[in-house]
């Protein structure tokens, strides 16, 4: 037994202890043979041991039976003794069996974990003949303390299997399987040490998928996630048995690919990969076509850091993104600053809003033939840190890229409500329109209409005084949901305006088709007025046209007494530019809004 003892608290997987049991027992029972088998309700058994071949012929015969000493000790929980096989009536499947085979007498000790039966602990011997009372005390008492130790053991291995599962769970991504950022800079760390060894290169291949946004804001997150799977598994099928896939986060995969002979087979790599990305994805309720900017970095034979390379795969992978994307490129390292940079305010902006670094600021709308001040149109700006006033071209496509766009939106839409709360409450400027910009990404996002119903109801803001500003690309990218989404807003009793019309692709009939409620001229048609006869002819015909629709026109870009009067004669309905004021903080249009001013 204590030898026994020592052995039980060895790491020994649970066959190990059972073997060396067995073996034991044989040499101190006056037997001729030992097994064990641990047995499952619902399962076959999980474990078996035997002494030798005829104990192991006695213990699959029962398993095959379903009946035997061993079963019977098992389902009762209590000792069964068969001293002398060829008699008796019970097991009369088992004994005529096990007696062909050799055996004379049976004696089947349960294993037990209180009330729970684990298996039996089965004794033989060739020639029949009892067991002393002693004998059959030890035995039960063996039994009892190998179940203890059985029962500790599978706990030490179940804790194992667990380690192992969470360790998995930890480097690999949930959705795909695929290695996350954790194994993939583990696996590129051996990878560079590998290289130094061989002199072969390595390459990471930073992948985002195009417009996969649209892909989540259109048919939803599900079939974003679906597609995500699907992009895993047609890549998986392009790479080499030792290349790694991994998935970072959201639509962005890495490739490590190691022993390439040089930069064109890099290339040649991420071509077939930007080639199968083609291919449209059948995926369940939708068809969906995307592509894939590709970012290549090569590591040198002397690279010692996975984090710079994956950075520099990255940008290379920005670098493609500003050229149209659908295609891949080998990192140019004389932008790398300029694309660091980039992802820096990225990283930035995912916290100015709770850092308060954002701000509105905002133009008075005038009414052409009053000169009196009808609304304003809030600007988003951000005041970074350390690097200032971030100019708003480079910040809306920061936003959308980041996905942050969402989040940002709504906080301007409720900081402009407050605002206007504020303003009518001065005086009788009540009537004062508020116009705030949406982005196309902020309309094709799912429930953007829901969320702009929630904002007006938090702030108690009247939605007939409310303007959202939308260019002509936001209406083109998806002609039919934008009119469903449209739709929705104008049930909300607010205005829709087209910004910057006449800079896009669409024609005149979307102005018909769209319930659009203001059209908003870009100023570079005001700009030439003076000296255009075209631009002017132009300008006169719109605003001809959209009043035949009844819809009201607003002349951006007014910036001298002329172009003002100009506008005014053509028949504009309100404009704004710097001859009335610059945009302005919120504190400075109150004061401007408190003093009643005129045009």
């Amino acid at each position: 037994m204590s030898d026994f003892a020592r052995t039980m608290v060895t790491d020994f997987p649970i066959q190990g202890i059972l073997e060396h049991l067995v073996l034991r027992i044989v040499e101190m029972m006056p037997i001729t043979a030992a097994g064990v088998t641990l047995i499952s309700p619902t399962l076959r058994p999980r474990y078996v041991a035997a002494s030798d071949d005829s104990a192991l012929r006695y213990e699959q015969l029962q398993t095959e039976l379903g009946e035997g000493p061993c079963v019977a000790a098992y389902q009762s929980g209590e000792a069964v003794s068969v001293p002398d096989l060829r008699s008796g009536d019970d097991f009369t499947r088992f004994r005529p069996r096990a007696l062909k085979e050799g055996l004379g007498a049976v004696f089947t000790f349960p294993l037990r974990q209180g009330s729970k039966q684990l298996g039996a602990l089965d004794l033989y011997r060739d020639t029949p003949g009892p067991l002393s009372d002693d004998e059959m005390i030890d035995a039960q008492t063996l039994a009892d303390v190998t179940a203890a130790y059985l029962v500790n053991a599978q706990a030490r291995t179940d804790l194992q299997d667990a380690s192992d599962r969470a360790r998995e769970r930890s480097v690999h991504d949930d959705l795909t399987g695929l290695p996350n950022r954790i194994l993939l800079l583990e696996r590129m760390e051996h990878a560079f040490l590998r290289s130094r060894r061989s002199h072969m290169r390595s390459a990471v291949f930073f992948i985002d998928l195009d417009r996969f946004k649209d892909v989540n804001d259109t048919y939803g997150h599900q079939t974003g996630d679906a597609l995500l799977v699907a992009v895993a598994e047609r890549i998986s099928r392009l790479l080499r048995p030792g290349d790694t896939l991994a998935r970072l986060s959201g639509d962005e995969f890495v490739i490590l690919s190691e022993e390439l002979d040089d930069q064109t087979h890099a290339e040649a790599i991420a071509l077939r990969v930007v080639e199968a990305l083609e291919e449209p994805f059948e995926l369940p309720g939708a068809v969906v076509e995307i592509s894939g900017s590709i970012g290549i970095a090569i590591a040198g034979t002397d690279q010692n850091d996975p984090e710079q390379l994956l950075r520099d795969a990255d940008i290379a992978m920005y670098q493609v993104k500003h050229k149209g994307g659908a295609r891949s490129q080998v990192i140019d390292l004389r932008q790398r600053h300029v694309e660091e940079n980039r992802a820096a305010l990225q990283r930035d902006l995912h916290h100015a809003v709770d850092r308060g670094e954002l701000r509105l600021d905002y133009q008075p709308i005038v009414r052409a033939g009053t000169g009196m001040i009808a609304g304003v149109e809030a600007l988003l700006r951000w005041d970074h840190p350390t690097r200032g006033p971030v100019p708003p071209t480079m910040l809306i496509p920061l936003a959308e890229q980041t996905g942050d766009i969402i989040e940002i939106g709504r906080w301007a839409l409720s900081r402009a409500c407050a605002d206007w709360k504020r303003w009518s409450h001065a005086g009788s400027h009540d009537s004062l329109a508020m116009a705030v910009n949406v982005s196309a990404h902020q309309l094709m996002a799912s429930g953007f209409a829901a969320i702009v119903e929630e904002v007006l109801a938090d702030t108690d803001t009247s939605a007939g005084l409310l303007t959202l500003e939308l260019t002509e690309s936001a209406l083109l990218r998806d002609p039919e949901r934008a009119l469903v989404i449209l739709t929705d807003l104008k049930g909300l009793g607010l205005n829709v305006a087209l910004d910057d019309f006449g800079t896009g692709y669409s024609s005149l009939s979307y102005l018909r088709q769209f319930p659009v409620d203001i059209i908003k001229l870009d100023q570079s048609f005001i700009v030439d007025l003076g000296f255009d006869r075209a631009s002017r002819s132009i300008v006169m015909k719109i605003i001809e046209l959209a009043h035949l629709l009844g819809m009201t026109v607003v002349s951006e870009g007014v910036e001298t007494e002329e172009r003002r009067q100009e506008v005014t004669t053509l028949g504009t309905d309100f404009w704004q530019g710097y001859y009335f004021e610059r945009p302005m903080s919120a504190e400075s249009l109150d004061r401007l809004v408190m003093s009643g001013r005129n045009g």
